[in-house]
């Protein structure tokens, strides 16, 4: 009998399950503490920041900026791009969205999680172009910062003179029939968000509410986004873009054309939400 005892013990011992290490049972406790970080994944970075300065402005527009980001998303890799400053920037834009696709590309290519793109008034219709022409971008979210998206007064009265002669709007918008009409939506749809900032008192994007897509009849009433030819026909992406919920708009009064990037409440309302 005892020795039956002893075999059946040395079963147990063998098939059985074995006692944990008293350093393991004063851990037990612990687990549901120590679980949740032990399976949390790495932190992915803040992604790039691209710049695009606007008509005479240069990269040191943008120092007040720069802090900001610095101070909410410290550690992110933010590239003001210094080319067609001042005086060049009144160069062809074709021309200066060529040198800037050239400078964007390099950063890409190295941002495998994407960047965002950050334009200041004519720096946004050059940014515009760069998300049509670009067939690899990897654009996160576009912020077009007070930024004539729908042109400047003048058009109305002259339709046709602007469809047959614009070489750059008319283009991007998909007003104009041109080879690479397809193509360029496609591209431009690759984009995952767009944020359009604006507001009444700019003082030099007229009517404001082109920065919203919004723009004059032939009666000079502003007919906003919803209302264009460009968003029904969905010429270049953008009813699709709206469907998809991919784009905020954020009016915000009170600030004139030159302050809209260095006021720390903007910023905070309308920017840094969306520089994840």
């Amino acid at each position: 009998m005892h020795s039956r005892l002893k075999r059946c013990w040395r079963m147990l011992g063998s098939w059985g399950p074995r006692l944990p290490p008293l350093g393991v049972v004063f851990l037990l406790p612990l687990l549901p503490l120590l679980l949740p970080a032990a399976l949390e994944s790495p932190k992915v970075p803040y992604k790039p920041i691209i710049i695009v300065h606007g008509l005479f402005d240069s990269s040191a527009t943008f120092r007040h900026l720069l802090q900001y980001i610095n101070e909410t998303h410290p550690g992110t890799l933010v590239t003001v791009l210094d080319l067609f400053d001042g005086g060049e920037s009144l160069r062809p834009l074709w021309e200066q969205v060529q040198g800037f696709r050239e400078a964007v590309a390099p950063i890409m290519e190295h941002s495998p999680h994407g960047v965002h793109l950050l334009c200041y008034s004519q720096g946004g219709l050059i940014c515009r172009a760069l998300l049509s022409v670009m067939d690899e971008h990897n654009v996160d979210t576009f912020i077009s910062l007070s930024s004539p998206q729908m042109g400047q007064y003048g058009d109305p009265h002259h339709s046709d003179l602007y469809l047959n002669a614009s070489s750059f709007l008319a283009l991007i918008n998909g007003e104009r029939d041109h080879p690479n009409a397809t193509v360029w939506r496609k591209n431009f749809l690759r984009v995952k968000r767009v944020v359009l900032i604006g507001g009444p008192d700019d003082g030099v994007i007229t009517p404001w509410q082109s920065s919203f897509f919004g723009f004059y009849d032939a009666n000079e009433t502003v007919l906003e986004m919803e209302e264009q030819q460009v968003y029904l026909r969905d010429s270049f992406g953008l009813k699709t873009l709206f469907a998809r919920g991919a784009i905020v708009r954020c009016p915000t009064p009170g600030i004139p054309h030159t302050a809209w990037h260095s006021n720390r409440s903007l910023y905070e309302a309308c920017i840094e939400p969306w520089l994840s």
